[in-house]
């Protein structure tokens, strides 16, 4: 593996073939797609850091998902990369749904964990509350929070060392870093996808508070040029998806790739 550190971000940079570029959610880090390598053997995969996030906290100024779009696009240019499949887990799902519809050359498929096409007007406020306290107090009771929140009750009982990773990753993020990429995903909108031609994996849990299944089934209708799409709803699932029920994640990713080639 090789890492590349692009206008302050750290990229990982692995294997060899098509191309497939993951993009982590709020709090995430390029470990987010550990649990899912499995199912990318046969392919070149860069694994980011978004600006603001993990190895990349130390990005200076505001953060925005037009940045982080903008960041995607600077790290394919330096890279040599044309066109790639797109993987993303929840904020990041917002990131490659503008650049899809910004760089459509750019995107050969979406996978997509725990997506949403935006954040409610009500998640607005408590994000930007969340970021206040980030700032004011650190990561601890935010982490815990979440941990309650975003977790589904099975993953909290049964896998401790799913609960263990959200929690390390959570707590790895600096009350500032991580309260600039709350704003961030406080001010998102809803991309425009309904020209995007091109195969579309959406995957959720049952317990998704941020995704719900429903929520879900209406984004992928808002693709309404998308070549195949297919939802998938994961049982006694939270919103951590490729942490929680990594197994199912990667038998669908797997099959939905090698029906690319």
């Amino acid at each position: 593996m090789t890492l590349h550190l692009i206008d302050r971000m750290a990229v990982e940079d692995e294997g060899e073939g098509d191309v497939v570029v993951c993009v982590h959610g709020l709090g995430g880090s390029s470990n987010t797609w550990t649990p899912l390598m499995p199912a990318l053997a046969r392919h070149r995969v860069l694994r980011v850091d978004l600006p603001g996030s993990a190895r990349s906290q130390q990005a200076e100024g505001p953060l925005s998902i037009a940045r982080y779009v903008d960041a995607m696009v600077a790290v394919c240019s330096r890279l040599g990369i044309a066109r790639a499949h797109w993987l993303a887990h929840s904020m990041g799902t917002i990131v490659v749904q503008h650049l899809a519809v910004a760089q459509p050359k750019l995107v050969r498929s979406l996978a997509l964990f725990g997506p949403l096409a935006a954040p409610t007007e009500p998640a607005r406020a408590n994000i930007r509350a969340r970021a206040a306290k980030a700032r004011a107090e650190g990561m601890q009771d935010i982490t815990e929070a979440l941990l309650q929140g975003s977790l589904s009750a099975d993953t909290r009982q049964r896998l401790p060392l799913a609960v263990a990773f959200v929690r390390e990753s959570l707590m790895r993020q600096s009350g500032e870093a991580y309260a600039r990429s709350c704003e961030a995903l406080a001010d998102a909108q809803a991309a425009d996808v309904s020209p995007c031609k091109l195969p579309l994996l959406l995957v959720t849990g049952d317990e998704d508070g941020v995704a719900p299944p429903q929520v879900v089934r209406t984004l992928a209708e808002r693709f309404h040029g998308a070549t195949s799409a297919r939802v998938v709803v994961l049982p006694r699932c939270g919103h951590w998806t490729p942490i929680e029920r990594h197994e199912e994640c990667v038998r669908e990713l797997r099959d939905f790739l090698a029906a690319q080639r």
